[in-house]
C-alpha cells in the first residue's frame, strides 16, 4: 500500500535515490544519495558524493561514487524542481544525520574542499551581494547582471521596483525589516529567474502583489514570516498547487493591519505566533513588560537610585521564573530578547546605561532561565 500523502515526500523520493544538480560553486553538475526519509519531521537525510562533470542522465554517468566526508545533512523533504533523481543505489550511510540544513544545497562543501586543496583566497561567492536598506539606497542607478543573490536588511521602506531594475538576474532574493514597508512589490514577477525568496516582518503588500507561478516559473523556496493577511492568503492560494512540483512553501504570520499597529512599540511582538509559545503565555509576558516599562519610567522620572532598579530587576525576572515554570518556554532566543526588552526601557529614558546595568543585575541575581 502506497503511503499516505500526507506522510510522504510532495515530490516522490525514497532511501538510495541519487539527485543530480548544477553547482554555481563548482561550474559544473553534482549529486549526492537520499540515504533516510523521517516522516515525523518530514526531513530527508542527504549525503553529497564526491563527484562533479557534465550533466548525468543516470547514475552511470557518474563511475564509481565515494561519498564526501562531512558532508551528510538533513533537509526538508521537499526535493526542489531544480534537482532531479538520476537513479538509484544501495545507500552508503545508513546512520541518521544531526545537521540541519535547508535547501538541498548540493556541491558547496565539495567546492569548499577543492577551493582550499588549491589556495584559492579569492571570493566564494562574487555573485552575492548585502546591503542594508540606507546602503541599497545610495547605490547609483547601475544595472548589475552579475549578482543573482541579494540581500536587504533593516528595511524601513523599500521600492521593489529598483530592486528589478538594478538586479534584473536574481535567483535568491532575502528582504528583512521591522515592521517595514515594501511598494510596487508585484514587480518582482519581473524576475523570471528568481528560484529563492525570503520575506520577513515587512508589510505594505496586498494581493494583487503575489508573485504568480507563471511570472516566475523557477520558484522553489516562499519563505514569508510576519507579512499582511491578506498577502500570506494570496501567496498560499498561488503556490500550494506547485508544491508537487517540488516548491517548498513556508508562509507563517500573516498579521492584519491592526496587529501592526498595536505592536509598533512591542519588543516582544515576534512572540505572537512563535512555535512553542502559546497565546497566554505571550499576552502575558507582554503584560508583564508593559508593567515593569510602566514602572521603570515612573522611578526615573523621579529621584530613582541604582538600588530601586536593582529592585525592579528583581520582579522582572522573578515574574518570568513563574511564567517559565515546570514547561519551559524560555530559551537563548527568548532570553536575549528579554534583556533587549529592558534595555528598549532604558533607551526611551535617554539611554541611561547606570539604569539599564541595575536593571540588568537585578534579573540576574533571580533568573532560572
Amino acid at each position: 500500500m502506497a503511503p499516505s500523502s500526507e506522510y510522504a515526500p510532495p515530490r516522490p523520493i525514497a532511501p538510495g535515490d541519487v539527485v543530480a544538480a548544477f553547482s554555481p560553486h563548482l561550474g559544473e553538475w553534482t549529486a549526492a544519495q537520499i540515504t533516510r526519509l523521517d516522516p515525523g519531521w518530514r526531513t530527508a537525510d542527504v549525503l553529497d558524493l564526491d563527484w562533479s562533470g557534465p550533466e548525468p542522465h543516470s547514475v552511470d554517468d557518474l563511475g564509481d561514487v565515494e561519498p564526501l566526508a562531512q558532508a551528510h545533512r538533513s533537509y526538508e523533504w521537499v526535493l526542489p524542481r531544480s534537482r532531479k533523481i538520476i537513479g538509484n543505489l544501495p545507500v552508503l550511510r545508513d546512520e541518521p544525520s544531526w545537521t540541519r540544513s535547508h535547501g538541498w544545497d548540493i556541491g558547496t562543501a565539495l567546492a569548499t574542499r577543492r577551493r582550499r586543496e588549491r589556495g584559492d583566497n579569492g571570493p566564494f561567492e562574487p555573485w552575492r551581494v548585502r546591503y542594508s536598506a540606507d546602503e541599497f539606497a545610495a547605490l547609483p542607478d547601475t544595472v548589475r547582471t552579475d549578482v543573482t543573490v541579494l540581500e536587504i536588511t533593516d528595511i524601513v521602506s523599500l521600492d521593489c521596483g529598483r530592486v528589478v531594475q538594478l538586479f534584473p538576474r536574481l535567483d535568491e532574493l532575502m528582504l528583512t525589516g521591522d515592521l517595514g514597508d515594501l511598494t510596487s512589490a508585484h514587480r518582482l514577477n519581473e524576475l523570471r529567474s528568481l528560484r529563492r525568496i525570503y520575506v520577513s516582518d515587512l508589510f505594505g503588500m496586498s494581493k494583487e502583489d503575489r508573485l504568480l507561478p507563471r511570472h516566475v516559473p523557477e520558484l522553489e523556496i516562499l519563505c514569508l514570516d510576519g507579512i499582511p493577511t491578506e498577502y500570506a492568503a494570496a501567496m498560499r492560494a498561488a503556490w500550494r498547487p506547485e508544491i508537487p512540483h517540488g516548491v517548498l512553501v513556508d508562509i507563517t504570520r500573516g498579521r492584519k493591519p491592526e496587529w501592526v499597529a498595536e505592536n509598533r512599540d512591542n519588543p516582544l511582538r515576534d512572540w505572537d505566533g512563535r512555535e512553542h509559545i502559546s497565546d497566554a503565555r505571550y499576552k502575558k509576558s507582554v503584560a508583564l513588560y508593559k508593567a515593569t516599562r510602566r514602572a521603570v519610567l515612573d522611578a526615573l522620572a523621579g529621584a530613582a537610585d541604582r538600588d530601586r532598579l536593582e529592585h525592579l530587576g528583581r520582579e522582572y525576572g522573578e515574574a518570568f521564573n513563574q511564567l517559565d515554570g515546570r514547561v519551559p518556554f524560555i530559551e537563548t532566543e527568548e532570553r536575549e530578547e528579554l534583556f533587549d526588552a529592558l534595555a528598549h526601557i532604558v533607551g526611551d529614558a535617554e539611554d541611561l546605561v547606570w539604569a539599564r546595568d541595575a536593571l540588568f543585575e537585578g534579573v540576574e541575581a533571580v533568573r532560572n532561565w
